[in-house]
């Protein structure tokens, strides 16, 4: 018997290197609603899924917008030792009053106390960045801050008869930038320009200054 022997295969040639598929344009990371008008003189911070109430949140948020960066530290230390208090300008339902509202025009106010520590350390973050930037961080002004509603958390709790109720938790996402003001340049006064008249415009003052003559 002759051993048959298969017919030699060609060597396999490897193909072409094609180029590369191009990269999709890399995209932020975290995604703000605004942005700053100059971002070399500004920084931002950023938190997600925080758990603290949202409408807490939201009203401490609120109060300390516009403030500078120490004024709003120091007034939220305050509102930790209860010495000032939140205003509760939207969400006032079964909200008491306190005298402390006063300072704001207002008679219903609370003092978040989680809250308001949460704030702190986004507070500190954004400070953090703006020494990062080398930015002066006792002119900065909190000129943007969001609280925006975050995913409920869902547990349950157990009712009467055997049946079975929710039991939500209600987080928040906050951002905030923080920039320093631009100074402010007065504008140079303008010489009045003399008031042009026409023919009629001028026949008409002339009938009113010597009419009755």
């Amino acid at each position: 018997l002759k051993a048959f022997s298969s017919p030699p295969q060609p060597s396999a040639r490897l193909a072409p290197a094609s180029d590369p598929a191009p990269t999709p344009a890399r995209r932020a990371m975290v995604k703000y609603c605004t942005e700053p008008k100059n971002p070399t003189k500004s920084c931002k911070a950023m938190g997600v899924d925080l758990r603290v109430h949202y409408k807490n949140t939201y009203e401490a948020g609120r109060a300390i917008k516009g403030m500078s960066l120490r004024a709003a530290q120091k007034y939220l230390q305050d509102v930790c030792e209860k010495k000032r208090c939140i205003p509760f300008r939207k969400y006032r339902g079964c909200i008491g009053r306190t005298p402390q509202a006063k300072e704001f025009k207002m008679t219903q106010g609370r003092w978040p106390v989680k809250s308001c520590k949460v704030l702190l350390g986004l507070l500190k973050n954004a400070e953090a960045n703006a020494e990062f930037k080398n930015l002066d961080t006792d002119g900065l002004m909190i000129e943007h801050i969001r609280v925006s509603e975050a995913q409920q958390g869902r547990r349950r709790t157990y009712r009467a008869h055997g049946r079975i109720g929710p039991y939500c938790n209600c987080p928040c996402h906050v951002e905030m930038i923080l920039s320093v003001p631009e100074e402010t340049v007065e504008k140079p006064k303008e010489e009045a320009k003399p008031k042009k008249f026409t023919r009629k415009q001028l026949a008409k003052r002339r009938l009113m200054v010597g009419g009755d003559a």
